[in-house]
């Protein structure tokens, strides 16, 4: 019941929902108040301005330093896991949790709320993994498209370098074809004035004959 309870408070602080009234709540075991406390912290830092989560972040990280008891360290944790915030840095974040993350839900209530929040971070990291990877996915995609939009083109214009040829060779095919139609022509040409000469030499060569006979 605990971890269902602090999933919920967990969630609307890390929401920034300010309709939380910690107080009066009256939980009388201390490490409860604490993960209560910690919680409303965590309600505070998501609507802190950028400046003031820096002045926490000292303040948090100076106290870490002094005393690395698991308060402290959640609490530096949840700031550094706030979504959006300046000092945000999910690594560091789960590193300080890890340690004292519940392995199961009879773990005291710092544990189990060292875990939801470890487990949170974790899934973070595997939603921006698949956010990247779908990125990458996305830039290959559209790098093959680019490319065979490219080999397209370079076949288009290949394809249009061969029409041109082809037109030229069918011009220079048919201008050769005129040409040897006009050779061929006046080949007959010169071949029929060849004749023509012939029978005219042939004739004058008999009416020559002819006159010489007595």
């Amino acid at each position: 019941m605990l971890a269902r309870g602090l999933v919920l408070l967990l969630a609307l602080a890390l929401s920034g929902c300010a309709g939380m009234n910690i107080p009066g709540l009256g939980f009388p075991d201390p490490e409860e108040r604490q993960v209560l406390e910690l919680i409303a912290y965590a309600q505070r830092a998501a609507v802190m301005s950028a400046e003031q989560q820096r002045g926490a972040y000292g303040a948090d990280n100076q106290a870490f330093d002094r005393d690395h008891s698991p308060y402290n360290r959640v609490r530096l944790a949840l700031l550094l896991a706030t979504p959006g915030a300046s000092v945000r840095d999910d690594a560091r974040a789960a590193g300080l949790l890890e340690p004292i993350a519940a392995r199961d839900e009879r773990a005291s209530p710092l544990s189990l709320l060292a875990s939801l929040v470890h487990a949170q971070i974790a899934e973070r990291e595997r939603e921006q993994k698949r956010a990247a990877q779908l990125r990458e996915q996305a830039t290959q995609l559209r790098e093959q498209i680019d490319a065979q939009s490219a080999e397209r083109e370079r076949e288009q214009k290949r394809a249009a370098q061969l029409r041109e040829q082809a037109t030229q060779l069918r011009e220079q095919v048919d201008a050769q074809t005129a040409e040897r139609e006009r050779e061929q022509k006046r080949a007959e040409e010169l071949r029929q004035q060849i004749e023509a000469l012939k029978n005219i030499e042939r004739g004058i060569i008999e009416r020559g004959r002819q006159g010489r006979r007595p």
